[in-house]
């Protein structure tokens, strides 16, 4: 799906869409509670959210998006862009200006407390996200009001637009430096839907410290010529690339 509305509006970021693609099934299909329009239901910010394509393909597949609309993905007036848009029916926040998303979550995690409801906040950033002050800030804060019901997924595939986030900004060991701010910190294969599953529904979202998986992915997973090239940031595809990459993913 992905691949096929990329190619349909020439627009690129499919390496990311395919980097978060089993991070955001395994969070529509085994761990996200309740149905949009239910005030008590859990909420998911793409802090990512030039990954839009992952969630529209989630929300299609779960019937909150038709065939019709995502047909339209990028067209003049749709609704789809290549960022999320609150206006979408089954999406929560509007993102893509990186570094602010678990701000938004944190938010949102604390405004649940203080309506007594048990709904969890799930957000999933990116590793070049943690570059930015910004989302080192809403860390600080959910940690100091231990915000349970807030759970961060890093997308730690390890590169960015402009190279590997080793060589801009190394911030490995990640995981440690959530824990040295108070959070519990888990670190899992993010292509393993199982063990992703497992992890995300086994936290204490009622009390305790907010948490973190720390998700190991692949650039570009499932098409070879892809996987970790810095070039599919941005890059659409041309015919034959496109049908290279239905076969791999078929």
């Amino acid at each position: 799906m992905t691949i096929e509305a990329s190619k349909r509006a020439n627009v690129g970021h499919i390496g990311s869409c395919l980097s978060v693609a089993d991070l955001v099934a395994a969070l529509y299909a085994g761990v996200l509670r309740g149905e949009p329009g239910d005030p008590d239901r859990d909420r998911f910010v793409l802090s990512k959210g030039h990954a839009a394509l992952a969630l529209y393909g989630a929300l299609n597949g779960l019937g909150r998006i038709s065939d019709g609309e995502l047909a339209e993905f990028c067209s003049e007036g749709a609704e789809l862009s290549t960022h999320p848009e609150h206006t979408v029916a089954a999406v929560d926040f509007s993102t893509g200006s990186l570094g602010q998303g678990l701000s938004i979550g944190a938010g949102a995690a604390l405004a649940a407390r203080l309506q007594h409801s048990s709904r969890r906040v799930f957000v999933l950033v990116s590793d070049a996200e943690c570059n930015e002050g910004a989302l080192w800030e809403a860390i600080m804060f959910a940690a100091h009001h231990k915000l349970a019901n807030l759970v961060a997924i890093v997308d730690a595939n390890g590169q960015q637009a402009l190279g590997k986030t080793r060589d801009v900004i190394d911030l490995e060991p990640l995981g440690r430096r959530f824990e040295a701010f108070g959070w519990d910190v888990h670190d899992v294969d993010g292509h393993d839907a199982a063990a992703l599953v497992g992890t995300l529904n086994g936290f204490d979202t009622a009390n305790g410290a907010p948490h973190v998986v720390v998700a190991r992915t692949t650039f570009g997973k499932g098409v070879s010529y892809m996987e970790g090239e810095l070039a599919w940031h941005y890059l659409p595809l041309s015919d034959a690339e496109y049908q290279r990459a239905v076969a791999e993913l078929a």
